[in-house]
């Protein structure tokens, strides 16, 4: 039975879809003003992750995951660079859907922008309105009154006088109470507005997904995720929003991934440690990084360093390594096989992955040994859950351009046949001068019974 950590219950608990069978699932996506960084490449694989697992355990999965292309920093960064919003937002979010794939994340079920739902969220705006749980003030905004959601802080646990005395928040003659957040912001000149009962303006960020996932997903639904920044105040105020307007429990289980961090420090521009995922993978084949990601648990904070990544290629390469020169056919697990159900305990605890990865050392480990074609497919089968192992192994132990040296694949094989009539000639001070040459470049040679194989370190 699968367990999840519910950061509303603040413990793991059994899951209990509300319609059995079918999951359906929200994660809050990305603001795409610039490159995605190594924290949205995290909630990313986290949540893809988790689908995958869904549906490997039966699941029908209907997985939303939106955009946010309108708001402040948008309109800022189109502002400075004297473009339309709309251009900068649809190139941030190509970007992103190539970063994605690289990171072999598939697409959700559904991605709803911001900006196509002006409409519902105005709807759901004077729902709010008429409930008396907000307000239009009088310079046009519109805000949601939180002392009026008697639960509110239900999801940080916190109550309103906590939050008041330990946040810093910004004075505002126009709020009621300083704790309040805006669902409507009237526009200022020469941004991007949207007509409305309150005047000209935009929507907030919070009330965004409120009402995209109730639109999608329904006013009740299995599933929220996202980063463990946005627990507070992004989420908590989702459910203000949301359960205020309907009436009924927003979401059963809610799932926040951990920090990334840089070196043990958080991740930051202001520090200076800022990648984004096209400068890591311009570095480290992007399996590697899923791997990187999918080694730590989900809910512990990920610390990215240089050394972290190369300890990650090394553990992955052993793994190909292992499927290398075996038949690896394809194989239906069977879940109560001995290895196929260490993985599924894993998986089943709060998505381990830590745990099921050992679980794929232990089972190279087996096919080192016997070479059984059977052991190397479900290698690859159990694998192929998590996102990893789905290439050729020499696909994967040769990839790379050549470096600056210009090893290509084409330059190696032609190294290598010299080195062969070398030593045929018994000519092993060029034989070994061959293999230094391309070990210096980062090539390792395995001399077997199937002739020289290379890789790559």
């Amino acid at each position: 039975m699968l367990k999840l950590y519910n950061s509303l219950a603040r413990e793991k608990q059994e899951f209990v879809p509300i319609e059995p069978g079918r999951v359906r699932m929200y994660v809050c996506g990305m603001t795409v003003y610039d490159y995605c960084h190594l924290g949205h490449a995290r909630v990313l694989v986290v949540f893809d992750m988790i689908t995958r697992w869904l549906k490997a355990s039966g699941f029908e999965v209907n997985y939303v995951r939106n955009i946010t292309d309108i708001d402040d920093k948008i309109i800022k960064r189109a502002n400075e660079n004297g473009e339309p919003y709309t251009a900068l937002t649809q190139r941030f979010i190509d970007a992103m859907h190539q970063d994605g794939a690289a990171l072999g994340v598939q697409a959700p079920d559904h991605e709803p922008r911001a900006t196509e739902y002006v409409g519902k969220m105005l709807t759901m705006i004077q729902v709010l309105i008429e409930r008396g749980l907000a307000y239009p003030a009088p310079n046009g905004d519109v805000y949601y009154a939180v002392g009026k959601f008697v639960t509110y802080g239900q999801l940080s646990g916190k109550s309103l006088d906590d939050l008041r005395a330990g946040e810093r928040v910004e004075v505002d003659p126009h709020k009621r109470d300083p704790m309040d957040f805006v669902l409507w912001k009237a526009a200022k000149p020469g941004e991007p507005a949207w007509p409305s009962p309150w005047g000209q303006g935009r929507p907030g960020w919070h009330i965004e997904c409120s009402a995209m996932g109730s639109d999608l997903l329904g006013q009740h639904f299995d599933i929220h995720g996202g980063g463990q920044d946005l627990q507070f105040p992004h989420h908590e105020n989702e459910i203000a929003q949301s359960e205020g307007a309907h009436g009924c429990k927003f979401v059963n289980y809610w799932l926040h991934n951990g920090f990334v961090r840089v070196d043990d420090e958080k991740m930051s521009k202001s520090l200076g440690n800022f990648f984004t995922i096209r400068e890591v993978l311009a570095k480290y084949d992007p399996e590697v990084v899923r791997f990187f990601i999918l080694r730590a648990h989900y809910r512990s904070p990920l610390n990215y360093s240089d050394q972290h990544l190369d300890d990650a290629k090394a553990a992955l390469t052993r793994l190909y390594t292992a499927l290398r020169g075996v038949e690896a056919p394809a194989v239906v697990i069977d879940w109560h096989e001995p290895f196929a159900a260490s993985f599924k305990a894993a998986m089943d605890d709060d998505f381990g992955t830590p745990e099921a990865m050992a679980v794929l050392f232990d089972l190279a480990n087996e096919v080192n040994k016997g070479r059984d074609p059977h052991l190397a497919g479900l290698l690859k089968a159990l694998g192929g859950v998590l996102g990893l192992l789905e290439r050729a192994p020499e696909e994967f132990l040769q990839a790379g351009s050549g470096g600056e040296g210009g090893y290509t694949a084409e330059r190696i094989e032609a190294l290598i046949q010299e080195r062969l009539a070398a030593r045929k000639a018994k000519d092993f001070q060029r034989s070994d001068a061959i293999r230094d040459e391309l070990k210096a470049a980062g090539i390792v040679l395995e001399d077997g019974p199937q002739g020289t194989l290379w890789r790559r370190e």
